[in-house]
């Protein structure tokens, strides 16, 4: 028989993705939470969807708010690890934006369940959920940062808070998702370029593309 871990025997075969019982139990929370919504999913719905017993769960995840916790943490970890190294590159900044850009999209458009979504969740506003809005705010702040210094090289006046929309238009992906359904295919390359000629800057595109996607890991 299949084995959740020690002494815990799986209830059916392995049916998430996943190589682990914690990456299949956090697939199985992904599609519940996104479509089901917070409230009106439980452990043992989530345990249900993988074939486990809800003890065997609970050995890697003490509650639900665990679960959601790292399911957040997933999609602001890597883009503010990759923000907080482009910081400290010397390439242009529209270069290094493109390169955020292009990597947060990628990773929104390539998750298998519209992960964004769970952003508009009201639990999110509890102070269980701080740490993870600390991220997301500085992730922004760093879109923020590098969108001036766009602004700033292209040595134009922008439209006034056209800073503050890159981080908006990066996480338009989420609703693209929610009303069609799927990832958009042209969203990778779209949105980057978009927000480049919001911010003034004229310079060549595919050659700035091609720039920023040798920084992306």
């Amino acid at each position: 028989m299949t084995q959740v871990g020690p002494g815990r025997p799986r209830l059916e075969p392995r049916r998430r993705a996943g190589q682990t019982p914690r990456a299949e139990i956090l697939d199985a929370a992904a599609e519940l939470l996104t479509e089901k919504g917070y409230g009106s999913t439980s452990t043992r719905m989530i345990a249900d969807a993988v074939g486990i017993r809800q003890a065997s769960l609970y050995h890697h995840f003490g509650a639900k708010d665990d679960i959601l916790d790292a399911l957040l943490g997933g999609t602001v970890g890597a883009p503010l690890e990759l923000a907080e190294r482009l910081a400290g590159l010397a390439e242009p900044a529209a270069v290094r934006l493109y390169a955020l850009a292009w990597f947060d999209v990628s990773q929104l458009c390539d998750a298998r369940w519209n992960l964004g979504a769970l952003y508009l969740l009201p639990e999110l506003r509890t102070e269980r959920f701080a740490k993870f809005r600390e991220q997301r705010d500085e992730l922004r702040r760093h879109y923020e940062t590098l969108a001036a210094a766009v602004i700033a090289e292209a040595g134009n006046n922008a439209v006034p808070g056209a800073e503050l929309m890159p981080f908006r238009l990066v996480e338009s992906v989420i609703n693209i998702r929610s009303d069609e359904g799927a990832a958009p295919e042209y969203a990778e390359r779209l949105i980057p370029d978009a927000m480049l000629r919001l911010l003034g800057w004229q310079g060549d595109l595919d050659r700035t593309r091609a720039a920023a996607l040798a920084l992306v890991p």
